[in-house]
């Protein structure tokens, strides 16, 4: 299984990670895991290009680690917003769990 977990305060994000595999198909094939890759590093990409904000992000095979250190923008955050849903959609497949999404809400001091 795919495990998302993303951690936010309010209405920000502090980070997301990716960790696992599908196991809907042969590595290569997988769809699941093609869709939560293309999903979440295109949001990565598209923070850091488009927004123009902060990312520290770290990749391998089967995991994927993004930071937001100065926090997002609006439109950062519009995009946060944007991977979770298709995330969700994801998740709903075909009725059986490949992809989890956890949203942990973190206490600011």
């Amino acid at each position: 299984m795919i495990t998302v977990r993303v951690k936010r305060t309010g209405d920000s994000f502090s980070m997301f990670q990716v960790t696992g595999h599908a196991g809907y198909a042969q590595s290569g094939y997988d769809i699941y895991c093609a869709a939560v890759s293309a999903l979440t590093l295109n949001t990565v990409n598209s923070i850091e290009v488009l927004c123009k904000d902060r990312v520290d992000a770290k990749d391998r095979d089967g995991f994927l680690i993004c930071r937001f250190p100065e926090g997002l923008s609006d439109g950062g955050k519009l995009l946060m917003d944007s991977m979770i849903m298709g995330l969700r959609q994801i998740s709903e497949g075909d009725g059986k769990t490949h992809v989890k999404v956890i949203i942990e809400e973190v206490q600011t001091c």
